[in-house]
């Protein structure tokens, strides 16, 4: 089998190793401990490279990044460890209100977003419902011309540094849970809204938003009232278009090998010469491999015109479970050594192993849990019967 990509992806991928030369610093790399994993000065120089533009589906109006390129442009972000959490959602948001929203979402929000100008961030979990997003209680109720929202969300990562939130509200509290649902695209500087700061085991901060009594007009409304869980469909299939590109760390399984080269064991021997230690840095080089084959076979699918569907899932998973296990495997090699953090000036590569410790487990939550997309790849792809 033949693993190249075309020419023109790999042309690309100097493009993108050339910007990142020339625009991501180990200041902004280490400005992001404060738990905000955001470069805007960064953010603006890819979206002024048309990279936010180019991302955007082609059918939507978007464009010039092929898939396959979009998967390059975001394993070589990865790679380099830039701090790119707006990156997706722009993305993501924009393609969703050129699907779904009116004259007003178009020309008020998408220019900004792809400018880098402003930043969104997605409102879909609550307190009492967390992954269960169609158990949604925020209620949005119709007042004229205008809206009323009032309720809470949880885990609104980015909301302190961003413009918009896209919000799930429940406008018909009386029909079925999926049903009774609408999305708005919310301005955060209006009146009655409170973002409070959720402290995360990884170091990133998420956000608690809360909304009293706020009041926007219907031109802010995206998609149809009642059509919530529609546009949640359409969020969910972009969003794991993006996830698709993520791949286990492999500046995780560089600092094990790097760890395993210059430690010895009590024999004397290198751990990289042992046996044990040996078979689990190659399982990990071939996890991030494999991982690298599902992201680009995503990609390569969309490429020609194929919507995929449950591959999105299975990369997702595969890679989010993955990054996981490297680095339990990774702290065990290292044993006391790896728990030094960062702000230990003998801390191996920066703390790197540690870092990525306490990050892992919410790869296999965000861009739908590692549970759900199981029963995706179940259901969708081996054909066995719902569970739930």
């Amino acid at each position: 089998m033949d693993f190249s990509l075309p020419p023109e992806a790999e042309d690309f991928r100097r493009q993108v190793r050339d910007f990142l030369a020339a625009n991501l610093t180990e200041e902004m790399i280490e400005a992001t401990r404060d738990g905000t994993i955001h470069s805007p000065s960064l953010h603006r120089a890819m979206a002024d490279r048309g990279w936010l533009s180019g991302a955007v589906p082609a059918e939507l109006g978007g464009g010039g990044l092929d898939p396959v390129e979009l998967c390059v442009l975001i394993e070589e972000l990865q790679l380099h460890r830039a701090p790119i959490d707006a990156l997706g959602v722009a993305i993501v948001t924009v393609s969703m209100v050129l699907e779904h929203g009116g004259d007003h979402l178009r020309e008020a929000v998408v220019p900004r977003l792809l400018s880098g100008e402003a930043l969104a961030c997605f409102g879909y979990s609550e307190p009492e419902s967390g992954s269960d997003v169609a158990a949604a209680r925020t209620r949005a109720v119709r007042d004229g011309d205008e809206w009323v929202i009032d309720g809470s969300k949880m885990w609104t990562t980015m909301a302190h540094v961003a413009d918009y939130v896209v919000l799930l509200t429940r406008t018909d509290p009386d029909v079925g849970k999926h049903e009774g649902l609408t999305f708005f695209v919310v301005p955060l500087d209006l009146p009655g809204i409170e973002i409070r700061p959720v402290a995360t085991m990884g170091t990133e901060r998420s956000n608690a938003t809360f909304y009293d009594g706020v009041r926007l007009g219907d031109e802010w409304r995206l998609g149809d009232v009642g059509g919530g869980w529609r546009v949640m469909k359409t969020a969910l299939k972009y969003e794991r278009g993006i996830a698709g590109g993520q791949f286990p760390s492999p500046p995780v399984v560089e600092a094990a090998v790097d760890w395993a080269r210059r430690t010895s064991d009590g024999a004397g021997r290198r751990l990289i010469d042992r046996d044990d230690v040996r078979d689990r840095l190659v399982r990990a080089m071939i996890d991030v491999e494999v991982a690298r084959s599902f992201a680009y076979h995503t990609a390569a699918l969309a490429s020609d015109g194929v919507m995929f569907g449950v591959e999105g899932s299975m990369t997702k998973l595969f890679a989010s479970e993955a990054y996981k296990k490297h680095c339990s495997w990774f702290l065990d090699l290292m044993g006391a050594e790896g728990l030094r953090t960062a702000a230990d000036p003998g801390a191996h590569m920066g703390g790197r192993i540690e870092e990525n410790f306490r990050h892992a487990p919410v790869t296999a939550i965000y861009g739908g849990t590692s549970e759900i997309n199981r029963n995706i790849v179940a259901e969708s792809h081996l054909g066995l019967p719902r569970a739930r």
